[in-house]
């Protein structure tokens, strides 16, 4: 992650900071987040030889979906409730799919761009999770659990 923060200051962004080693990065840019996006591709497959799909949010966009926190009454473990990020809206052919996969006692609630879903039995045999995880979405998608989620605002914000 050092090298990735260097490489990404390198490019000209600024206040780069990483959490975890899981590709969370909180930085300033100067562009919109679509470009802000499709930099930091760049940069990540330049200097690593990967190509990796980026998903951006604003400080403002991340702080909504922690206000918003529509699971919050029954998601008691942070570390099983997921926020998928989507690049995009979710196409509506999807949906269904989704709800199809959820099975009792998980929750699912869709954002405009993000999914919540609570898996209080965990996501290691969640068919919803294995849904989410995968790439049949139809729009790039990135998850992080709640605690991530807070820890990204808390960052953003310092």
């Amino acid at each position: 992650m050092a090298r990735l923060r260097e490489a990404l200051e390198e490019a000209g962004f600024a206040e780069v900071r990483t959490h975890l080693q899981s590709g969370n990065v909180v930085l300033k840019s100067r562009t919109k987040p679509e470009q802000t996006a499709r930099k930091c591709e760049r940069v990540i497959e330049d200097e690593f030889g990967l190509s990796i799909d980026v998903v951006v949010r604003t400080p403002a966009e991340v702080a909504r979906v922690v206000k918003r926190n529509p699971l919050g009454k029954v998601a008691k473990d942070p570390k099983r409730y997921q926020v998928s990020f989507l690049a995009g809206p979710l196409p509506a052919s999807v949906k269904p799919k989704l709800q199809e996969a959820l099975r009792e006692p998980e929750e699912l609630v869709f954002g405009a761009r993000e999914i919540y879903a609570w898996h209080p039995e965990g996501v290691a045999r969640s068919k919803l999770w294995a849904a989410l995880a995968g790439r049949d979405l139809g729009v790039t998608a990135t998850a992080r659990n709640w605690t991530t989620v807070e820890k990204l605002l808390e960052l953003a914000n310092g």
